[in-house]
């Protein structure tokens, strides 16, 4: 599968979530700074997976050597804790919350939510989590493929649909189980990482049932600007250097005038 098609693939289930979600549940949502969030994480991700050096150390698992029906949940479990395990890590080391907050920065988390990543999260993932699951299993060309494929399920669960499994939550994340961990109130905090599987939440201890609908977003706020989603982890320092650079382009004309 080409990138231009896997690239076309996301948009067509991004505009379809979206005008459901515009028919379902209208009202303002951040989709500007969504799509520019976008812009820059997709050229990241070109240059990572075109240039950047991937692990070639071998695998302890060759999915090749395996049958298919075998290899894939093997690769989609193995990954999936992968991206787990950074997920955690992302709410509990500061230095990746800094950059993660802006994915949770959303105050109205929808499809388009999914595309709210800092750019620097890929060159993190790509020299930690990735090279560690490829450590335990390979890929084959089909497997990849359809793990990226089924990745695209991730626009579904940060849609704003109210979407519930009930008591099989537990078993794929939804909108709902989602939601939770984006939710404002102290109470759900620290819970649902799961990016598919709730499993590793129920292993661990995070799992929690979705109980409502609850406010996403930071007391903060989102960014105001291209600059500052640009310049997220240091959004406090970006933001006294723009107000200082306003605050002379304010006074600018003021001194003119003294002066005439």
């Amino acid at each position: 599968m080409s990138t231009f098609t896997m690239l076309m693939l996301a948009f067509t289930v991004m505009l379809g979530l979206t005008v459901l979600e515009k028919l379902r549940h209208a009202g303002p949502t951040d989709w500007l700074r969504n799509l520019q969030a976008f812009v820059l994480d997709f050229g990241i991700s070109y240059l990572v997976y075109r240039y950047w050096p991937q692990w070639v150390g071998g695998s302890l698992i060759s999915a090749a050597a395996l049958p298919f029906w075998l290899g894939l949940p093997l690769f989609f479990l193995i990954r999936d804790f992968s991206e787990w395990l950074f997920h955690y890590a992302q709410h509990k080391l500061p230095w990746l919350w800094a950059m993660h907050s802006l994915h949770h920065s959303d105050p109205e988390m929808t499809a388009l939510t999914t595309n709210r990543h800092f750019w620097g999260d890929r060159l993190v993932k790509s020299l930690t989590v990735w090279p560690m699951a490829t450590m335990f299993i390979d890929h084959t060309d089909a497997i990849l493929q359809t793990y990226m494929v089924v990745s695209l399920y991730h626009y579904f669960v940060h849609a704003n649909l109210k979407v519930d499994f009930g008591p099989l939550s537990w078993l794929l994340n939804s909108p709902a189980y989602h939601r939770r961990h984006h939710s404002r109130l102290v109470e759900h905090y620290d819970t649902n990482f799961a990016a598919l599987f709730p499993i590793f939440d129920v292993i661990f201890g995070t799992y929690r049932r979705p109980d409502g609908w609850p406010p996403s977003g930071l007391d903060e706020g989102p960014p105001k600007s291209f600059a500052e989603l640009a310049a997220w982890p240091v959004r406090d320092q970006a933001r006294a250097m723009i107000r200082r650079w306003r605050g002379k382009g304010a006074e600018a004309p003021a001194a003119q005038v003294s002066e005439a």
